[in-house]
């Protein structure tokens, strides 16, 4: 008898709570079923995939069912996503059935309902050096695993994988990026494609000298573990993107995707910045930011306006790249995501006349082509300079 009345006075208790939860369902279905999508350009002659190459399940040490990956994905608005469970680190096994082809079977079902390219992958998990590797576009997970690196490596390397190093400061010494002779040893056997420089909220600026220096594929994900929201939600903080590798691919199908990742066409998205080679960085700015105004008219050392629009989800932060002989424009500039902002230019002598083409030159400080420094950028605007009014001419 207590024990029912105890239930009755639980379930009593926990009715404001249930209430709650039906007032409040349609607002969290309508925000589970969103898909936002970040405005990031294609470039000319690719299409411009959104993916996040290195996450995890309860089918290593991640604290989500597979098929969650594939609904966070769709909801982030990417295109490809890789599960890439550890091998060697199954921590859930007397939960979860030790299978390391498992996730990506369980999630496939939902990424193919939701368009998202799943890709079959894992981490090889070694002690440093040489540390983790994720191996990506599998047949066979499980036949990976060895415990020699270079066995379980190879083994990858068969099936014909594109293999990339994880994180690597992790448990280096002084938590810096070191390169190993096993690194040589791999790079040499042509059995390793790229590097992360970003991981989560870390930016590594040696991997991204590596990646310059040895000819290596840039990556950036989010390693993510728990619940994606947990890290990053761009509904609720606009611009709080996972980090993510933009891969620059003929279309959008796995093929396409691979073949980019091997043929080096990749920059990384975190935090506002991208970090790439200029060959990709120019062409993204160029795609993202016009120029509404693009002539005016200015009379001698006179004021004209422009206005600039920025169609992406990128914030460009623009400084002076030096001066113009004829014009002034501003020292520094921020073009914000998804918006037009003004600014002024203005003659530098009251006897400059004629119609010219005028290179505005800044630096865009978000865009890192290497470690240190800055992508320089260009706004082409037509300027007629004319003498003031009442000048003698």
């Amino acid at each position: 008898m207590a024990g029912t009345k105890n239930s009755f006075w639980r379930f009593a208790c926990a009715l404001p709570l249930i209430a709650a939860a039906l007032v409040l369902s349609p607002e969290l279905r309508a925000r589970t079923n969103a898909r936002f999508e970040p405005r990031i350009p294609d470039i000319p002659g690719y299409v411009t995939l959104k993916c996040d190459l290195h996450t995890h399940t309860v089918f290593s040490d991640g604290r989500v069912w597979p098929d969650i990956r594939i609904e966070e994905a769709w909801r982030d608005g990417l295109d490809a996503i890789a599960i890439s469970d550890h091998i060697e680190y199954t921590p859930h096994d007397e939960d979860v059935r030790r299978d390391h082809d498992r996730s990506f079977e369980v999630a496939s079902p939902m990424a193919d309902q939701l368009g998202i390219i799943l890709i079959k992958a894992v981490e090889i998990t070694k002690q440093v050096p040489p540390g983790h590797f994720n191996a990506l576009f599998l047949d066979h997970a499980a036949r990976v695993e060895h415990e020699d690196y270079l066995e379980s490596i190879g083994r990858a390397v068969d099936q014909g994988a594109f293999v990339f190093w994880n994180h690597p400061p992790f448990k280096q010494k002084d938590n810096r990026s070191i390169w190993h002779p096993e690194h040589t040893k791999l790079l040499e056997k042509g059995w390793l494609h790229g590097i992360e420089v970003v991981n989560g909220s870390d930016y590594y600026p040696k991997a991204q000298q590596w990646c310059l220096e040895k000819g290596l594929t840039f990556l950036g994900t989010s390693d993510v573990h728990s619940l994606i929201d947990f890290d990053y939600d761009p509904r609720a903080l606009p611009g709080d993107f996972r980090p993510m590798t933009l891969v620059f691919a003929e279309e959008k199908t796995q093929e396409a995707l691979k073949q980019a990742l091997f043929a080096r066409r990749t920059a990384v998205f975190a935090k506002g910045k991208i970090y790439g080679e200029s060959i990709y960085l120019r062409p993204i700015f160029e795609s993202a930011v016009e120029l509404v105004t693009r002539q005016v008219t200015v009379a001698g050392k006179g004021l004209a306006v422009v206005q600039v629009h920025n169609r992406s989800d990128i914030p460009f932060m623009l400084v002076a790249d030096g001066e113009l002989a004829e014009l002034k424009f501003p020292n520094e500039l921020e073009l914000v995501p998804g918006g037009t902002v003004r600014f002024n230019v203005s003659g530098k002598s009251a006897e400059t006349e004629g119609t010219r083409q005028v290179l505005l030159p800044w630096r865009a400080t978000n865009l890192v082509p290497a470690p240190g420094q800055s992508q320089p950028v260009q706004l082409e605007l037509t300027v007629t300079f004319t003498k003031p009014a009442g000048k003698d001419r």
